[in-house]
């Protein structure tokens, strides 16, 4: 796992890069904000549910929750399941919103 910055994902997704954002928080923290990507909740990585995102296992997936502790585990239980390139947003949804107000 390496820790990516919340600068950097905002400068590749202006240039327009596609990238696997993989937001681990629960229901209602997504229905308040989120930046995009997949949900799917650290509940489902612990019972070590991946189906849905196997496909991703040789790619980048970048996992952001609200402060980056809960995404730091989701990353360690990926590469746990042979995910090879995980980041954690550093920070999370609340240096997001610090960072870039709407």
């Amino acid at each position: 796992m390496r820790s990516i910055s919340v600068e950097e994902v905002r400068k590749r997704m202006n240039e327009g890069e596609e990238l696997n954002l993989l937001d681990v928080r629960e229901d209602h923290e997504r229905k308040d904000f989120h930046i995009g990507g997949t949900h799917y909740r650290l509940r489902r990585l612990q019972d070590m549910d991946t189906e849905e995102i196997d496909h991703l296992k040789n790619e980048e997936v970048i996992c952001y929750c609200k402060s980056g502790q809960r995404s730091a585990m989701a990353c360690l239980i990926l590469e746990h399941l042979g995910f090879t390139n995980t980041a954690n947003l550093v920070g999370g949804v609340t240096e997001w919103k610090e960072k870039f107000p709407q």
